[in-house]
């Protein structure tokens, strides 16, 4: 199989034919979220130009903005924080399911204050989190939800794809991701006023494109009384090109989810019956679409450490071992922040409560659990090699057994 393929080539020739000229034709970004939200199965998806800007603008559409507070997984890529930070914001980091390693919704709860605005769970890896029990938060304190699905296309949860659930949806193109066009990203909503703000925020606050409308009319822009911006956006769209590329992956969508699925099952069926090595659990009524396949690593029933694990996997062939991020508070970027109630980032007349503080102790369960879990790829588009590089996972449990 290969990455990119044929199709995508052909997509890419159709542009540049195209000279660039919606009137030659040359509407890929269209075509590419109209097939998107038909194959998720929502109203409307907004291209951009990647999976953090995707974030700013759920964000900004749900009204998010200084002395809010968003909460955010402890552990995840820290974009699903700095995106708080780039609204203005104030990132509260929730802790995570040891098992799991999703965000926990006990601890969501134990968050939440009167600046709470808004959640945005991870389906980290590609599982989804425990969306019933975070949107039951959610309606009960009238907050947002946006999902961040950057890791997760055609996973399920209790039968609905992921995706659809919150009242956003984000998702990812960057070239690790299941689908890429080197860079990317979408927003999916059924809310027709959260996609009218969605699009106009990453169209530079357009008044000529909406919901469904990407694009401004010569009519519009040829009237020289015409007020083209009614709000403050960001040029965020993503282009033709890219579009181009994203469009043939969402037509190999299922294809290409299907491979890194049938990867995971080889590693599983390599760890079957080792008790030291944990993969990421998979709750009754979830679908697990692996952007990579987690283990974690018992450290207290083995001699090893993690490093010798990962040196021994790759004298025998492996490709080296990921590490999780660290817990996104402990960063040194989060360390220049100390915010109190209200979004004051000193203490002033407003302060009436606990400072949110970033330091280690904030996440017990994700700071215990990040340096445990080895990441493991499934990106190979050669099965052979997929083979191979299951041939020296078991071959490192042997070694260590």
């Amino acid at each position: 199989m290969e990455r990119i393929g044929q199709r995508e080539r052909e997509y890419v020739l159709e542009v540049l034919d195209s000279q660039f000229r919606s009137s030659a034709g040359s509407n890929m970004t269209g075509r590419l979220e109209k097939a998107f939200a038909e194959r998720i199965g929502v109203k409307y998806a907004i291209a951009h130009i990647n999976g953090t800007a995707t974030m700013h603008s759920a964000l900004a559409a749900a009204g998010v903005g200084p002395g809010d507070e968003v909460i955010v997984p402890a552990l995840t890529m820290a974009s699903t924080s700095l995106v708080v930070l780039h609204a203005n914001a104030v990132p509260v980091f929730a802790d995570i399911d040891p098992n799991t390693f999703n965000i926990d919704p006990a601890d969501i709860r134990r968050k939440i204050t009167p600046y709470t605005k808004a959640i945005i769970p991870v389906a980290l890896y590609g599982l989804s989190p425990d969306m019933d029990a975070i949107m039951d938060i959610a309606r009960e304190h009238r907050l947002a939800v946006i999902e961040d699905d950057a890791e997760c296309f055609l996973g399920y949860y209790k039968g609905k794809i992921v995706g659809t659930m919150g009242h956003m949806a984000s998702f990812s193109f960057q070239s690790s991701k299941h689908l890429t066009c080197g860079e990317g990203g979408m927003v999916t909503t059924n809310d027709e006023d959260l996609a009218n703000k969605i699009r106009r925020f990453n169209s530079l606050g357009y008044a000529g494109v909406g919901a469904a409308k990407g694009k401004i009319t010569k009519d519009d822009i040829q009237d020289p009384g015409y007020a083209r911006h009614v709000s403050l956006g960001f040029n965020y769209r993503l282009p033709e090109l890219c579009s181009a590329v994203a469009l043939a992956q969402v037509e190999r969508m299922d294809e290409l989810v299907k491979m890194r699925k049938k990867i995971a099952k080889m590693y599983s069926e390599a760890i079957s019956g080792c008790s030291w090595l944990k993969p990421q659990d998979v709750p009754d009524g979830y679908v697990h679409s692996y952007w990579t396949y987690v283990l974690k690593l018992d450290t207290e029933a083995v001699d090893f450490t993690w490093h010798d694990f990962r040196k021994k996997y790759m004298e025998l062939g492996g490709d080296g071992i990921y590490a999780a991020w660290l817990p996104n508070y402990l960063e040194p970027v989060f360390q220049q922040y100390e915010f109190y109630p209200g979004g004051c980032p000193t203490k002033c007349s407003c302060y009436k409560g606990q400072v949110q503080e970033y330091r280690e102790g904030l996440c017990p369960v994700a700071e215990a659990v990040q340096p445990k879990l080895l990441q493991l790829k499934t990106n190979y588009m050669d099965m052979k090699v997929a083979e191979q590089k299951t041939d020296a996972l078991s071959n490192t449990l042997k070694y260590f057994a």
